[in-house]
C-alpha cells in the first residue's frame, strides 16, 4: 500500500512526463533493480537518434518522452518546399520486427505525388536486390494515399541502444538524400541502386 501523498506526488510526476501512474513506478522500480525496461529502451534509442541527427540541416528530429514513436521533418526541394514526415515506431515487445518507418507526405502537385510513388517503388526493388539476401524474414511494405510503410527487420544478434540509433539515424538519412536527388533529378534509377549498393557495404547490422 502507498500513502495518498505518495500516490500524489507519482500522479503529478506521471502527468508531468505524459505516462502513467503504473508505467512511471514501473520504470522508477526498473532502475532501482538496474533493469532496462522496452520503455527505458526505446527512450534511449530515440534520445540517441536525436543527438546524431540534431546537427543535421536536413532533418529536424522530435520525440516526447515515454512514448514509442519519434518523429524527423525533411524539407523537399521543390516549390513551396512541402515537407515530408518520417515517424519511427518502435514496438514494445519487438519479437518479430522492430517496427516500422513511415513516410508522411502532404501535397497538392499531382506530378509529385506521381514522382514520389515511382521513388518508392524503386526502393523496394532496390532493397529487394541488396537488402533482401541478407535477411531471413521478409520486410513488409505498404504504399497509401500521402503515406509510404516499411517495417523495420529485427537485428540478428543483441545491439545496444547506440549501435541500433546509428542505424536507424544513416538508414533515414540515405533514405532521405536520395529521394531528394531521385525528385530533383539530380539522381537517376542506376545511381540510386549503385548509392544503395555502397550504403550495404561493410554493414554488419541490416534493419
Amino acid at each position: 500500500m502507498l500513502s495518498d501523498e505518495v500516490v500524489r506526488e507519482i500522479d503529478r510526476l506521471a502527468h508531468l512526463g505524459g505516462t502513467s501512474r503504473s508505467n512511471l513506478v514501473n520504470q522508477i522500480l526498473a532502475e532501482y533493480v538496474d533493469l532496462t525496461t522496452p520503455e527505458r529502451r526505446i527512450s534511449d534509442i530515440f534520445s540517441a537518434v536525436e543527438q546524431l541527427i540534431s546537427s543535421s540541416r536536413e532533418l529536424i528530429p522530435f520525440f516526447a518522452p515515454n512514448t514509442q514513436t519519434m518523429s524527423l521533418k525533411s524539407s523537399l526541394e521543390y516549390k513551396y518546399r512541402p515537407t515530408v514526415k518520417y515517424e519511427v515506431e518502435l514496438y514494445r515487445s519487438g519479437e518479430d520486427e522492430l517496427g516500422e518507418i513511415s513516410v508522411i507526405f502532404r501535397t497538392q502537385s499531382a506530378a509529385l505525388l506521381s514522382a514520389m510513388a515511382e521513388f518508392f517503388r524503386l526502393w523496394k526493388a532496390v532493397e529487394d536486390k541488396h537488402l533482401r539476401p541478407k535477411l531471413k524474414k521478409e520486410l513488409s511494405y505498404a504504399l497509401y494515399e500521402g503515406k509510404f510503410v516499411r517495417s523495420i527487420a529485427l537485428p540478428e544478434r543483441d545491439c545496444g541502444a547506440d549501435e541500433l540509433a546509428r542505424a536507424l539515424s544513416e538508414y533515414i538519412q540515405m533514405f532521405d538524400s536520395l529521394m531528394k536527388g531521385y525528385l530533383t533529378g539530380r539522381l537517376g534509377r542506376s545511381e540510386i541502386d549503385g548509392s544503395y549498393g555502397e550504403y550495404m557495404k561493410g554493414r554488419s547490422l541490416y534493419i
